[in-house]
């Protein structure tokens, strides 16, 4: 669990940095919205971020792997020889075997298991493998799907000074999520969720959008993953390209009705006006959606949905805390928003959950979950901590503890070797 002292203690360990990447670390660190309790790989603890061996980020998914598969079949007393598909997306780490080989040879899964391994999807694979099973689902009866989603970051820290490259330390922490699909009908007793429509949207096309997340090596040739400031307008037009592809499908004809007069009526307002229009309507997409999964990716893109959706805080409630407490877990970070929700009992026998993801590519994908049944009391990863949920304050302790920083004096600012971090 990364600390606030640990995280000072870490980011001393980077002789890249000096006092202006300090600074720019403390500003982003502050504004992230991300808490003292999130996680990252055992290879930090051990000081080998700056040099990771191939073992760290394969025991880094083993112990993901053998602690939430074990727990998916003991809550759902599914044997592992049931298992008809299984997708795997870890998007940073590639390996050989795969790591679904690897699942498979720990379970001892059927040899005539489906299998898909997905890398390099980004923070939106969830809805891709999804929308995999889905397919499969619509020409085969009666099967099981196990899809696993996590990400590795023990061969992905970045340890140089590029200000778009360490962000990503800010905001990625370690985290994942095992989840279990069917269209077996004698199973639908057990299900909680039923998948209503699924759209993917992706803009690898246009030039901005395709290098606005990318993974590649700085100029000292140290690899990382950068974010690019194009990235706010790429997740923007990604996002309302999937919004009207999905919306026909999730909203009543009514509010689709009402949203195309007021649209069509102010343009012809503004079109015999000389003076600038009003602000463009919004259309009310809590007309067809009860709960909204968003993708913890950062407080700027929790922020950016709720403008363009205009959500209230008791919407953006669930992917606030999830950033606060566990971080940006990329493609896992949906099933996190998703247990906050059940977790609080906000999940009632027919409602409808929205659930919206971005990933690098540039992609925006997603879909509409309908709960088919009322939760009883069984706990998920919130449960040592949803008692503190929503927390008084989300301020982190980083501004008190190294605010000092930013009087600092870049010509003559130091950190001697001996310096104990407060």
């Amino acid at each position: 669990m990364l600390s606030t002292r640990f995280c000072g203690e870490l980011i001393r360990r980077n002789k890249n940095l000096g006092l202006n990447e300090y600074k720019f670390l403390l500003k982003a660190i502050v504004s992230s919205g991300i808490g003292e309790q999130t996680y990252a790989p055992r290879m930090i603890f051990y000081g080998r971020e700056e040099c990771p061996t191939y073992d760290d980020g394969i025991s880094e998914m083993d112990e993901f792997f053998h602690d939430s598969i074990d727990k998916l079949f003991k809550k759902t007393k599914i044997s592992p020889s049931q298992i008809d598909v299984l997708v795997v997306n870890i998007s940073m780490l590639a390996t050989m075997p795969s790591l679904s080989s690897r699942i498979i040879n720990h379970y001892k899964l059927r040899q005539d298991i489906k299998v898909y391994n997905l890398t390099g999807m980004g923070c939106s694979a969830s809805p891709i493998s999804i929308n995999i099973v889905q397919n499969i689902f619509k020409i085969q009866k009666n099967k099981l799907a196990l899809v696993v989603t996590s990400e590795s970051l023990s061969p992905n820290w970045y340890s140089g000074n590029d200000r778009s490259m360490i962000l990503a330390n800010c905001l990625f922490r370690s985290g994942g999520c095992a989840i279990l699909l069917t269209n077996k009908l004698d199973l639908k007793n057990k299900a909680m969720f039923k998948l209503k429509c699924l759209v993917r949207t992706h803009h690898g096309a246009k030039n901005e959008s395709y290098n606005c997340c990318t993974q590649k090596e700085d100029d000292q040739g140290r690899i990382g993953f950068h974010l690019d400031k194009t990235l706010p307008k790429a997740a923007t037009r990604a996002f309302v390209d999937n919004l009207k592809e999905i919306a026909p499908q999730i909203l009543p004809i009514r509010e689709l009705l009402r949203f195309a007069i007021v649209t069509t009526t102010l343009r012809i307002l503004s079109r015999n006006s000389d003076k600038f229009g009003p602000r463009p309507p919004v259309i009310n997409f809590k007309t067809g959606v009860d709960h909204f999964c968003l993708h913890a990716g950062g407080k700027a893109v929790i922020d950016g949905i709720g403008t363009n959706l205009n959500l209230s805080e008791y919407d953006l409630e669930p992917a606030r805390m999830t950033l606060h407490r566990f971080g940006n877990t990329s493609a896992s970070s949906l099933w996190y928003v998703l247990g906050y929700m059940e977790a609080k009992k906000r999940l009632k026998k027919g409602d409808r959950v929205f659930m919206i993801s971005f990933g690098a590519g540039f992609k925006c994908n997603s879909c509409l979950w309908e709960v088919i049944k009322d939760f009883g009391g069984d706990g998920n990863v919130w449960e040592d901590c949803i008692d503190n949920y929503p927390p008084k304050t989300l301020a982190n302790p980083f501004l008190e503890k190294y605010g000092w920083l930013q009087n600092e004096d870049p010509s003559t600012f130091y950190i001697p070797d001996d310096y104990v971090i407060p």
